[in-house]
């Protein structure tokens, strides 16, 4: 987990009695209400960065090829020109180690491909096969998908939005923090074209009622094989982690719905 910490003042700054140890004691007799309150204005993350080792290759692909793939995480997408095409348009939400994606983009010259990822080396793995692919048609986000969906892609811009294997967070206190909930479910249908396909996939059997739970309570979507009913995996390409999961005896589900 990525840990922050704010800088006190310098001793001999003449502040830091102020705003140093006077800040710490504030925080200590602050009313457990306004404690509480507090905390209720974080935001509640669907991720929690365990990077683990990054290899050296991974670190050098950060620094010189994400400005040449990369977007970056705060500017309105303009896919016209990010691409210098016009062309349909999918997106992958959390696309890991890369695997899904570079097959899609790879397969569909056709289309124009756009990842989120926010852990690094799974960013700079997928950076090295795209530069060694010379894939024109896949661009990449190193940052929070949910800060990216709410003010980065621009309304009924995309064909099709992928999220493949989020992280299931299996205890009940951490569901809040699954990533497909029913705002999620807001910005998704705000970006997509009408008729836009929808496809999640999850080896976690709760998170997969969860997910048609949040889904068949929207009036925007409607399920491509009928009502509360699961899909087949049709092209989406099968990764490592998938396959590992069968072989511990995972029933992968995978769930497609088209914008209404």
């Amino acid at each position: 987990m990525a840990c922050f910490s704010r800088r006190l003042p310098d001793s001999n700054d003449g502040s830091a009695d102020v705003n140093g140890p006077a800040l710490i004691s504030k925080a200590m007799t602050l009313p457990r209400f306004e404690l509480d309150n507090m905390k209720h204005h974080r935001p509640i993350r669907s991720f929690v960065k365990r990077e683990g080792r990054m290899t050296r290759a991974q670190s050098q692909a950060l620094e010189k090829l994400l400005p040449v793939y990369g977007v970056p995480d705060k500017t309105p997408v303009d896919f016209d020109r990010l691409f210098d095409r016009t062309a349909p348009r999918y997106l992958e939400i959390g696309f890991g180690m890369g695997t899904s994606l570079l097959v899609m983009a790879e397969n569909h010259p056709e289309n124009d491909y756009l990842g989120i990822e926010v852990h690094r080396p799974g960013v700079g793995k997928t950076l090295i096969e795209l530069h060694q692919k010379a894939l024109g048609n896949l661009k990449i986000i190193n940052h929070d998908a949910i800060e990216i969906l709410n003010g980065s892609i621009p309304e009924e811009s995309l064909d099709g939005v992928y999220v493949f294997f989020p992280d299931p967070w299996q205890k009940k206190k951490h569901h809040k923090r699954r990533m497909v909930q029913d705002n999620f479910i807001h910005q998704i249908h705000r970006i997509l074209k009408p008729g836009g396909v929808f496809h999640l996939a999850t080896d976690w059997e709760d998170y997969a009622h969860h997910i048609m739970d949040v889904m068949t309570r929207s009036d925007g979507f409607t399920n491509t094989t009928g009502k509360r009913k699961y899909a087949s995996r049709g092209d989406r390409p099968e990764t490592k982690y998938e396959r590992r999961g069968r072989r511990l005896g995972h029933v992968v589900r995978d769930l497609v719905f088209n914008k209404v």
